[in-house]
């Protein structure tokens, strides 16, 4: 019989691991994370020679010029390992493609194209996998049971399939599809995500990385990530909330669990599939009209984001279909399907988006520099002033310009706009949040999406009405942060003469301190580069004596050659793990 809270009933208790986890290394995955380590380090080694060695005898320019081809070449690589490992590699390529905060171009661009397609499972693994998850015969399990694959992907591969009579009596249903994970993908995850771990800590420790990424930490929100996409049992408990969400509105569903054929690794969904949301041909044969699609759906999309705070992360055209539904005031809706991926924007983001959108429209670097680092986007290593001035220069053309005005702007202005705002964000100590990347995901998606149904489709104009209720919303607070204000004032104003009388005793005393944190930096830099220099003259100078020592005296010269490279070693690599 279903239950009241089936997820919670499903879900193993806190602390618990998924079948699988921490199973004995096979000759297999010790082969594939040696093969993902040798990638790893063939490359790091390659960059270190590029970024470090070459820029310190005086090649950097050389080593600039090629970069942005040698980081394709990097991306392609990585591209055809992903393809040939599967398993959890798609998802990193993917995932990387995502992070336009942290990588450049080049790299992104490549890995867009990365698609999550494998060739299949054979159904006999697949069956045994389902009968020891479900704990039954797959033929008591369901009636029917597809043994060719509807989908086939690096987690998990997906049967259709018709429910028992009693079964379809219980759940209101019959015809399901059944989402089966692969089989030892558990194990796949546990050494993919180990090789990651020790990637990252090898690269966390490199000075001018660790100033602009937190590769540690960006490597557990991936693991996270993708533990969630192979627990079906979470999967299932989204497609419940986001029916939830949308209960009020007959214009979007979901497929429905069913609970009883669900579990961690075997997921059993009602079979909404309908007509796919892109293929236009059919939907103008069943009476509907593209640009209404797109309207509906800008409107789905921007109320998770905006209204639900719950919201699908990937809706591409392949998990949105078109349902004709005689009898509702448009006749159709929009169902959603695959649930493994959904985003979540908590209090403090919205809160943050907030004031960056109130921030933009008031040019107020400083503001914009105070929303991004509520959001979390701010590395400790931050020089604030500096962002200030940059996010300033990015968004002052743009800040006085109403949502809606913003398509009539050249269109090479946001190009222009785009490149440098790319290159403040790889070049400063920006790291977006997983949420917030999957909120500009989902909002790009749509849009393309959208344009593809209707080719004069305004996107500012969906957003604009969530816009101006975030700016309403804001105003009803203004006189209670006012009145908070004046409270911070007071109490400031209260004690200024016993500040001012302090610092006068500082004064008097000669014991008053200025930090100059920038200042500090740029003369310890100074110091670094004079005794690098101090190393590279008395390497020069030993090398020479030693050769002109030589003919004379060949032992003391070859010691003096061999010497010369100790400051030598000095002066091109002192200081490289404080860049």
């Amino acid at each position: 019989m279903p239950h009241d809270d089936p997820s919670a009933t499903r879900r193993p208790a806190a602390g618990s691991q998924p079948p699988g986890r921490g199973s004995t290394p096979t000759p297999a995955t010790r082969a594939r994370y040696r093969r993902i380590m040798r990638f790893a380090l063939r490359y790091m080694v390659q960059e270190w020679w590029f970024a470090l060695v070459l820029p310190r005898i005086g090649l950097g320019a050389l080593a600039r010029r090629g970069r942005p081809a040698r980081f394709a070449r990097i991306a392609e690589r990585f591209h055809a390992l992903a393809v040939d490992l599967g398993g959890l590699m798609i998802k990193v390529g993917q995932f990387l493609s995502s992070r336009l905060d942290v990588l450049p171009p080049e790299i992104t661009k490549e890995l867009e194209s990365l698609q999550d397609e494998v060739p299949p499972v054979p159904v006999a693994q697949i069956r045994a996998l389902a009968e020891s998850e479900l704990g039954v015969p797959l033929d008591r399990a369901y009636a029917f049971f597809d043994p060719e694959p509807v989908a086939a992907a690096s987690l998990g591969q997906v049967h259709r399939a018709r429910l028992s009579n009693d079964d379809a009596a219980q759940t209101g249903f019959a015809d399901v599809v059944v989402k089966v994970q692969r089989p030892g993908i558990d194990a796949i995850i546990d050494v993919d995500l180990k090789a990651l771990r020790r990637i990252a800590r090898w690269l966390a420790r490199i000075g001018f990385i660790a100033q602009r990424v937190d590769l540690p930490a960006l490597v557990e929100e991936f693991a996270a990530t993708s533990r969630e996409e192979v627990d079906y049992l979470h999967e299932a408990a989204s497609a419940e909330r986001f029916r939830d969400a949308f209960a009020h509105d007959a214009g979007v569903e979901a497929p429905v669990p069913a609970w009883e054929r669900t579990t961690r690794r075997v997921l059993t969904l009602s079979d909404v599939t309908a007509i796919k949301i892109n293929d236009i041909a059919a939907l103008r044969a069943a009476g509907i009209d593209p640009k209404a699609v797109a309207d509906a759906l800008a409107k789905a999309m921007f109320d998770q984001l905006f209204r639900d705070g719950l919201f699908h992360a990937d809706p591409h055209p392949g998990n949105i279909f078109v349902t004709p539904r005689p009898g509702t005031p448009q006749g159709w809706a929009l169902t959603f399907v695959d649930f493994g991926m959904m985003g979540e924007i908590p209090d403090t983001l919205r809160r943050g988006l907030q004031q960056l959108l109130i921030a933009v429209a008031a040019r107020d670097g400083k503001g914009l520099v105070a929303a991004i680092s509520g959001m979390g986007v701010l590395l400790p290593s931050a020089d604030e002033a500096q962002l200030e001035r940059a996010m300033s220069e990015l968004f002052a053309r743009f800040g006085g310009l109403a949502i809606s005005d913003l398509q009539s702007v050249d269109p090479h202005e946001f190009e222009d706009f785009a490149r440098r705002f790319g290159d403040v964000m790889r070049e400063m100590p920006f790291q977006l949040p997983e949420n917030f990347l999957l909120v500009i995901r989902a909002a790009s998606v749509t849009s393309g999406v959208c344009s593809a149904l209707d080719p004069h489709f305004n996107m500012w104009q969906a957003v604009e009405p969530y816009a101006q209720q975030l700016v309403r919303d804001q105003g009803k607070n203004v006189v209670r942060d006012l009145t908070q204000q004046a409270v911070r004032i007071a109490r400031v104003t209260a004690g200024l003469p016993q500040r001012l009388d302090n610092l006068v005793s500082l004064l008097e005393n000669g014991r008053l301190n200025a930090q100059t944190p920038t200042i500090d930096r740029r003369m310890n830099r100074l110091e670094r580069a004079a005794r690098r220099v101090v190393s590279a003259v008395l390497f020069a100078g030993l090398l020479i004596g030693g050769i002109l020592l030589h003919p004379s005296d060949a032992v003391f010269g070859v010691v003096l050659m061999g010497v010369s490279v100790l400051p030598l070693l000095h002066a091109l690599f002192a200081g490289a793990g404080r860049r």
